[in-house]
């Protein structure tokens, strides 16, 4: 059952701005594997990142450096999550989370869908079963 979405998108150039300027925001954003990417790269994982957070309803319990956006050997970004954020994305019942991500154009995107298994005796379906009508 889908908890939570979220959406963001980053102005690739604006943020590599920001970095250039600003370059503490790099360790405190920024997982160490992830410190060594592309401007286009890390906008698309800031963007995965803040997708994430919309997707869960807030920050609370979430640390930045928590969330480390990875990729499968196929190529397919995953949230490789740490410490008190995967503790927080556990104790809300999250079983799954869905990345998505592009950069293009001088902008960076991520949509993030969160899943729960629902609770007992609720059902994840908000349409009606089909039947048959007798008559």
């Amino acid at each position: 059952m889908i908890v939570g979405i979220g959406v963001d998108v980053v102005d690739v150039p604006r943020f590599a701005a920001t970095l250039a300027r600003t370059p503490r925001l790099l360790p405190r954003l920024f997982a160490p594997a992830e410190r060594v990417l592309k401007p286009r790269s890390l906008a698309a994982r800031y963007a995965a990142k803040e997708a994430l957070i919309k997707a869960l309803g807030g920050s609370d319990g979430v640390h930045w450096t928590d969330i480390e956006v990875a990729s499968e050997e196929s190529g397919r970004p995953v949230f490789a999550l740490t410490g008190e954020t995967a503790v927080t994305v556990a104790g809300r019942g999250i079983t799954a989370l869905h990345l998505s991500m592009s950069h293009d154009a001088g902008l960076a995107t991520a949509y993030v869908i969160a899943e729960a298994v629902p609770p007992a005796g609720v059902t994840a379906s908000v349409f009606p079963t089909a039947r048959e009508d007798t008559a």
